[in-house]
């Protein structure tokens, strides 16, 4: 996942010869992040467009060509989340290993999902926590996510009956209201101490979730 601390960095004070749209994509970048970070701290209800332009030292005038309102804001925020969360994923799943069973593989899977959350808490928080707050699209928008990671599931562990695509859907859900209560308090730890347990109930698990957790 990339360093957000990158991602944002302020820009050289004075004349230093970037093109405008380097710029742009710069203050971007920085009201995103401080969008995310202030909501982790406040909530979105709590967090006032004055105290996302402080934070991510822009003007008004700055903040307000890119985006027409706090919930534009929160909505490129919630997109940048996702990105963010799908790199970790997808450069993962992209890669094949010879040899490499179907729970194998969901290891992978399942580590670089922790991990990605827990590298970029203040978007996590945005992702799992915030949603909730802002109103029914962007809670469309999270299920939906969710149900593009259970179609991932689904095919990582062959769920090829309609009772095994339900228990994969409900596999995600548990591990979504469990990362979430853990992204909600903080708990970074306790978030990664997830992935052996998870793992062990699929490898348990015989049949129930695919032809794919039988094969270790």
């Amino acid at each position: 996942m990339p360093d957000q601390a990158v991602t944002a960095r302020q820009l050289p004070r004075g004349r230093h010869g970037l093109p405008r749209e380097t710029v742009v994509a710069a203050q971007r970048d920085r009201i995103l992040l401080a969008m995310a970070e202030a909501m982790a701290e406040n909530g979105y209800v709590g967090t006032p467009v004055a105290a996302v332009i402080k934070r991510a030292g822009v003007s008004r005038e700055t903040f307000y060509e890119q985006f027409r309102s706090k919930e534009d804001c929160f909505d490129a925020a919630y997109e940048r989340a996702v990105e963010l969360l799908l790199a970790g994923i997808l450069a993962v799943t992209g890669a094949e290993i010879e040899g490499e069973t179907h729970t194998e593989r969901m290891e992978r899977v399942l580590t670089a999902y922790l991990d990605a959350l827990a590298a970029a808490p203040a978007y996590a928080r945005l992702f799992l926590v915030e949603v909730y707050a802002v109103g029914p699209e962007a809670i469309a928008r999270r299920t939906q996510m969710q149900e593009t990671f259970v179609a991932m599931v689904a095919d990582i562990l062959d769920a090829d009956t309609e009772e095994q695509r339900f228990a994969c859907q409900t596999l995600v859900a548990a591990l979504s209201a469990m990362v979430t209560s853990r992204i909600a308090v903080g708990d970074m730890d306790g978030l990664r101490s997830l992935r052996e347990p998870l793992l062990g109930l699929v490898r348990r698990s015989g049949g129930l979730f695919g032809g794919g957790a039988t094969d270790d």
